[in-house]
């Protein structure tokens, strides 16, 4: 089997909830998607899809997989999916870094390995360790009465883990924190997600005024070293995100016991193969994670979907349903979700295909 044809599709992607308010002056209404299909001389083809959350989060600024698909594709034409380490290096000696850019390359070849074997994506992965993984839904940053009407009707859908979205002016996200964290039931779940936005000694402080409420604090700092120097002062569980990008990050993580959760976005750890392996690698060292992702479509969801799936159910934190988040598609069917909980498709491959009516002509062919 070999790839003949690589297609590259854009589509944007407006909220749901019309301004996404996150970290520090950060604010969306449009998230623009890129999805790629490669199609094979078996007559089978594969889709992968990557969307940042702004132009400012995991890429500098416009369209990056776009812009390594002129590069990849002449490594990638003529070679078998099927081979996904093969693929991977390929991938990784033509472009260092970028690791966002390549995912949906890696995405789409495990959605052809699955076809051509007639296994779901989670079967390849190890097998169903989680059926129907909890769900967790942001509340926007927002003033707190807001965030408060918010998560009850989050709640009323069926959703029992909140992202609380702070991260700006340190004296108001203790006013959020202090009005959405009592909010919660029993058995729910908040984090308190900074994206980075305070100093240390705002994240102290921050931490020492809510010290009697039961939350994680989320990457509250910018670096690694920065989240490890709060960590060490304070008293609240940790989840790290941002600044754990590769294996060494991970390695990292474990030796230091730098935090309790650790947020695994599929694109952000460059694609469906190098995420399993930190996974793997956390969860063999008892920290466990979240399966996610930066924004997307439902061919997003639906590795996240495979991804959550495999993951041992002791050890998954949660995941998110990035379709629910758009008004527009990427693809069909639905990846299903219900009572709080994203399941797996049972179809072949990640069991979602392009719906080329919404993603319209595609903006580059190569093959």
């Amino acid at each position: 089997m070999k790839i003949t044809r690589i297609r590259v599709y854009r589509k944007d992607l407006t909220y749901v909830g019309g301004i996404y308010r996150w970290g520090r002056g950060n604010a969306i209404t449009v998230a623009a998607s890129t999805v790629v299909v490669l199609d094979t001389d078996a007559g089978l083809s594969g889709a992968g899809e990557f969307c940042p959350c702004g132009d400012n989060y995991m890429e500098a600024f416009g369209h990056g997989t776009e812009a390594a698909a002129r590069l990849l594709a002449p490594a990638l034409l003529g070679q078998d999916p099927r081979q996904l380490s093969v693929i991977e290096r390929l991938m990784d000696n033509t472009i260092r870094g970028h690791g966002y850019a390549k995912a949906p390359f890696d995405a789409a070849c495990w959605d052809i390995l699955g076809k051509a074997t007639g296994q779901p994506v989670w079967v390849l992965l190890g097998g169903r360790h989680t059926d129907g993984a909890p769900l967790y839904k942001v509340a926007p940053q927002n003033a707190p009465d807001q965030m408060v009407a918010e998560m009850n009707a989050l709640r009323e859908t069926g959703y029992r883990q909140f992202q609380v979205k702070v991260g700006a002016d340190w004296v108001e996200d203790i006013e959020r924190i202090r009005a959405t964290v009592p909010n919660l039931l029993p058995g729910e779940k908040a984090f308190a997600d900074a994206n980075q936005g305070w100093r240390v000694d705002e994240a102290i402080r921050v931490a020492r005024a809510t010290r009697d409420l039961d939350y994680t604090m989320e990457q509250p700092c910018q670096t690694y070293e920065e989240c490890l120097q709060v960590r060490r002062r304070i008293d609240l569980p940790m989840k790290l995100d941002e600044c754990v990008t590769t294996i060494d990050m991970v390695q990292r993580v474990i030796r230091d016991r730098a935090a309790e959760v650790v947020c695994l976005k599929i694109s952000k750890q460059g694609g469906l193969s190098k995420a399993r392996r930190m996974r793997d690698l956390l969860i063999d060292n008892r920290i466990p994670v979240v399966a996610e992702d930066s924004w997307g479509g439902e061919i997003t969801t639906a590795a996240l979907a495979h991804f959550a799936a495999s993951t041992p159910q002791e050890f998954l934190i949660n995941t998110t349903d990035l379709h629910n988040y758009n008004n527009e598609r990427t693809g069909t069917p639905l990846p299903p979700t219900r009572n709080g909980r994203l399941y797996a498709p049972d179809a072949p491959g990640l069991g979602v295909e392009p719906d080329f009516d919404s993603l319209g002509e595609p903006v580059a062919v190569y093959g």
